[in-house]
């Protein structure tokens, strides 16, 4: 009886002892594959995926006449998209109306509104609606400036522009009204300088849109089918305002709002089916 109780204490150490090795060598293992994961260089974020150019310009042209078509602009206003490979300039036409635009009339330009590549044609003097939004948020990727004239009365009326419908949903808890007046005095309207842009920018903050009084508004999205969608809708929404006159209004509650407009990016039907009439007419 000893003698087993011997060779079971025996086992018992000799047991212990290897599984206590195992342990032991496992945790050094461990450590060592930690300290070689730790030493390994920590891989840097993926370069952004170089736009394809002939695509791009061809939905800028696109989305040129589509806004036209659609009543967002008229001889005036413009929309650019930014050069996602280098975030500090941006894509815009030259001086032209929207319908008119072609590839050949797509500038580059940074956000000094110098076009990079040395082109001396007239340039729209309000491209630094877009020069300052796109400095002052990083996330927008796409900006339409437009003079629908529901969209000028609507910021002229001192009436707050809430959603409708779920297609204005964007418009959230309602967007703020740009006033050059009262940072600038008497102009002649026009953000045609840097310091009216940034103020345009400080104004419209991290929102959707802006009004802008006695001019017209904007539309920022991460697209460009993204900021189309949001002015053509944003022109609606006003009609639908004004229309209703007087009466009471029945809004969307602001949590329907942020919901439909989750369900409302990049508009694709609304992009197809725009670019399919604005072709038909080429």
């Amino acid at each position: 009886m000893e003698k087993k109780n011997l060779l079971n204490d025996g086992f018992g150490r000799r047991g212990f002892l290897s599984g206590s090795s195992l342990l032991l060598t496992g945790a050094l293992l461990g450590a060592s594959e930690k300290m070689e994961a730790d030493a390994a260089p920590v891989a840097a974020d993926p370069e952004p995926v170089p736009q394809d150019k002939d695509a791009l310009f061809a939905d800028l042209v696109t989305a040129n006449h589509i806004l036209q078509d659609q009543g967002v602009v008229d001889g005036y206003g413009h929309i650019s998209v930014r050069n996602s490979t280098n975030p500090n300039h941006f894509y815009i036409s030259r001086w032209l109306a929207p319908d008119l635009v072609t590839v050949n009339d797509i500038v580059e330009l940074d956000l000094d509104c110098v076009p990079v590549n040395g082109d001396t044609r007239k340039m729209y003097s309000e491209r630094w609606i877009h020069a300052e939004i796109y400095r002052a948020r990083p996330d927008v990727k796409s900006i339409v400036h437009t003079h629908a004239p529901t969209v000028v009365l609507m910021g002229t009326i001192n009436e707050p522009l809430l959603p409708i419908y779920h297609m204005g949903g964007f418009i959230g808890t309602g967007l703020p009204t740009f006033d050059i007046r009262k940072s600038f005095g008497m102009t002649n309207m026009l953000i045609n300088d840097a310091a009216k842009g940034k103020a345009l920018a400080q104004t419209l903050a991290d929102k959707p849109g802006a009004l802008m009084r006695g001019h017209g508004g904007i539309t920022v999205g991460n697209s460009i089918m993204h900021s189309v969608g949001r002015s053509v809708y944003l022109k609606v929404n006003a009609e639908m305002h004004l229309q209703a006159g007087s009466r009471k209004i029945e809004t969307l509650a602001p949590e329907e709002a942020r919901l439909a407009e989750a369900g409302n990016q990049e508009f694709p039907k609304d992009w197809d089916l725009w670019k399919r009439a604005v072709m038909a007419k080429r």
